[in-house]
């Protein structure tokens, strides 16, 4: 194993990829000679070219739209969008042309895109790039929703992604660029949908997908001085979801929390909470509670923006509550 940054392990991935297929190429403003908004592409113009790495202009919809037609033309494109809340440009382009070809030419055309973006709050970048809007696109029949929480899914699933033989979009959180982990020399066994349980416990699953992993964690290693004893589940995929694991884990631990940065009103903490009452409302000790973001525009100052998102006190807090130990 090596140990390096979320950052460097979505580089490898796509340098590999591009080494591996000359079909593959990746497009998005910034990514050449500036190195991607967050330096994850630095280098690569230098050694693939203008004509594999593509400096686009400063509209989505134009360069998503690009990209779908180069994919139903053969080719392999990675499509980087500075910002999640940038996406919202380019909704007609995923929504309306990349996750409905395939049905309606009949299951003829096939759209083999896969879209990486950055998302979350927590680098006080403000309401207009500081959004989750991951739980809004695992709404869509026709996509697929990845979020890696870890160096080592964020270097194994762009792959994966790629063989895939339609639309996937990669929800990259701004917070993990930096963070350091062992990464394997080989791709997973496991598949890039299947949820992972990170740290197994008796009492309560923690259920949660992207930077909110690491404080989940951290909240059940401050549980257990409690006496409580978590389980820590990463969905790693919003669309398909696991429902399986996650039924398992609820069905072992008897109680779920659900943690989510994005808003709690028809989210995605909202879906699993009606998946688990639907397939496993027997097994459950308690209702199944949610930490999620407050419903505003995320702020800009640091401590509001640190109020508006989970953090792990206020994990903490809702399993105490769960577990009958009050403040």
């Amino acid at each position: 194993m090596n140990t390096i940054t979320y950052r460097e392990a979505i580089h490898l991935a796509i340098r590999e990829a591009l080494l591996l297929d000359e079909r593959v190429f990746l497009i998005g403003e910034d990514v050449g000679l500036y190195g991607g908004c967050y330096a994850v592409s630095r280098g690569l113009i230098q050694e693939f070219g203008p004509d594999r790495i593509r400096d686009a202009p400063l509209s989505e919809s134009a360069f998503v739209g690009a990209a779908i037609g180069a994919a139903m033309a053969g080719m392999l494109p990675i499509v980087e969008i500075m910002s999640v809340n940038f996406s919202l440009l380019a909704l007609d382009q995923i929504i309306n042309n990349a996750a409905t070809f395939l049905h309606m030419s009949g299951g003829q055309i096939n759209v083999p895109l896969v879209i990486r973006m950055a998302t979350g709050a927590g680098r006080q970048l403000a309401a207009q790039h500081s959004h989750s809007w991951e739980g809004w696109y695992a709404h869509i029949p026709g996509l697929k929703i990845l979020t890696p929480a870890t160096a080592n899914d964020a270097r194994w699933m762009l792959g994966a992604a790629l063989r895939d033989p339609d639309p996937v979009l990669i929800f990259e959180h701004v917070n993990l660029y930096n963070e350091k982990a062992e990464v394997q020399l080989h791709a997973d066994q496991f598949g890039m949908t299947e949820a992972m349980v990170r740290r197994v416990g008796r009492d309560l699953s923690l259920i949660t997908y992207g930077a909110s992993v690491g404080k989940a964690l951290q909240a059940a290693a401050e549980l257990e001085a409690q006496g409580i004893y978590a389980e820590v589940l990463d969905l790693r995929c919003l669309r398909p979801l696991d429902t399986a694991v996650i039924q398992n884990s609820v069905r072992k631990t008897t109680r779920a929390i659900v943690i989510d940065e994005g808003w709690r009103s028809g989210g995605i903490s909202a879906e699993i909470s009606a998946r688990l009452m639907e397939e496993c409302f027997y097994d459950l000790d308690a209702p199944v509670s949610r930490v999620c973001g407050v419903e505003v525009p995320i702020p800009y100052p640091k401590h509001l923006e640190e109020a508006a998102i989970p953090q792990v006190t206020d994990i903490c807090r809702a399993a105490a509550r769960m577990m009958g130990i009050h403040d």
